[in-house]
């Protein structure tokens, strides 16, 4: 059986010398035709998000395999941009990943207010199934790394059910805490043997970013994924929400109502925070700049750690 959704359309070879912001990521690169705005963003709360929608995102995926171009992908929404403000950290994380997506329709809200009309919603539970699905992505492969108990394994079989062409290498759960060095130990060696294409992690935000940046160039393989809840959706774990309830910006009742214990307090803490800052920044009252420290992150391999090496197609 043979994936479904064609390749997508090869986009040319991005270069350093775009235009840049002060101190942040590229936010227009000389490309040719619609990948042209690839990499303009939104400015929420000093947080670059990419313009983008689904369709642009998947292209900047695969000329990102095709060109062995390593970096993670980062899902923003609400808590994670919230948590940036409290946490230099993350912050960076954030500003030196690959690409960080629109994940919360709020995120959309203020990209079309900046004058960003192409951006759409792009979560990472959708932009997981679509690489799965689409053949452009078939001769990669997969690691799992997330979830509860029994979670990342349930999942691998019913990716593997749905899209029989996936090369799912492995799975691993780790405990909700820091790795301790023999697990960490162990799981770099599993990762040296295994060489997967796509480390997806699922793990709660802001760890999961901070993760990401701290183990991309450890890992050998060349795009890590933060991509949270998708594990427990994709297990049938947590029901995912009707369109309009996306569109109306309501996604976040809609996971509340399934799971008050964990999420009440964290939505009590953040929404009327970002509410607030948000309207400050558009406002014009308050000024939430990009990181002076930003990197242009999307390195080529050649820029890289010579120890790492990275897996391509039929490798795993």
């Amino acid at each position: 059986m043979t994936p479904g959704a064609g390749s997508l359309n090869e986009i040319h070879e991005e270069r350093r010398g775009g235009q840049r912001v002060t101190g942040g990521r590229a936010n227009t690169l000389d490309l040719p035709g619609p990948e042209a705005s690839l990499h303009s963003y939104a400015n929420v709360l000093g947080v670059p998000v990419n313009a983008v929608d689904m369709e642009t995102a998947l292209a900047h995926i695969e000329h990102a395999l095709a060109v062995r171009r390593r970096g993670y992908i980062c899902m923003a929404a609400v808590h994670g941009i919230m948590e940036a403000q409290r946490r230099p950290e993350v912050m960076k994380a954030y500003t030196d990943s690959l690409m960080t997506l629109p994940d919360g329709r709020p995120t959309v809200w203020v990209g079309r207010l900046q004058g960003l009309h192409q951006i759409e919603q792009v979560s990472g539970p959708e932009v997981m199934l679509e690489v799965f699905r689409r053949s452009a992505f078939a001769p990669y492969t997969h690691f799992l790394y997330g979830g509860k108990p029994g979670v990342a394994q349930e999942l691998a079989s019913r990716l593997s059910r749905q899209f029989p062409w996936a090369r799912i290498v492995g799975t691993y759960t780790p405990p909700f805490r820091e790795l301790r060095l023999q697990e960490e130990r162990q799981l770099m060696t599993r990762m040296r043997k295994l060489k997967p294409s796509f480390v997806w992690v699922g793990i709660s935000s802001p760890r999961q970013e901070l993760f990401m940046s701290q183990y991309l160039d450890r890992f050998p393989t060349t795009l890590m994924f933060g991509v949270g809840a998708a594990f427990d959706f994709h297990t049938g774990r947590i029901r995912d929400s009707a369109d309009w309830i996306k569109r109306a910006g309501l996604q976040w009742l809609h996971r509340l109502v399934q799971d008050p214990k964990h999420l009440f307090w964290r939505y009590v803490r953040t929404n009327p925070a970002f509410l607030w800052q948000i309207g400050l920044q558009l406002t014009g009252v308050r000024k939430y700049a990009i990181s002076p420290d930003a990197t242009f992150a999307m390195e080529d391999v050649s820029d890289c750690d010579s120890s790492v090496d990275l897996c391509t197609p039929g490798c795993g």
